[in-house]
């Protein structure tokens, strides 16, 4: 969750950077749109990440489920060893 916030930041920050043209890109119109292009999907991205985060919806594939219906759907690590056993037993 830290590195998930760390990363928020980083994408906070280089929308910032961006916007106050940091990298002191040429004044052409075209390189003035990309930067402004960037400002936007590095803030759009960032705010989402971060709302993301703070809902608990971005735990990287560790998804906050109920433990007790994962348990009745999936079943539980005991259960697959009495089940191994059982099955080592008949064998």
């Amino acid at each position: 969750m830290a590195f998930g916030f760390f990363m928020v930041l980083i994408y906070l920050g280089m929308a910032a950077l961006f916007a106050f043209n940091f990298f002191d890109w040429s004044s052409a119109p075209v390189w003035t749109a990309v930067r402004w292009f960037f400002v936007a999907v590095f803030a759009a991205y960032g705010i989402f990440r971060g709302y993301r985060e703070l809902t608990g919806e971005h735990t990287y594939g560790m998804r906050r489920y109920d433990d007790q219906e994962d348990d009745e759907r999936y079943g539980t690590y005991n259960d697959f060893i009495k089940q191994n056993e059982n099955d080592d037993k008949k064998n």
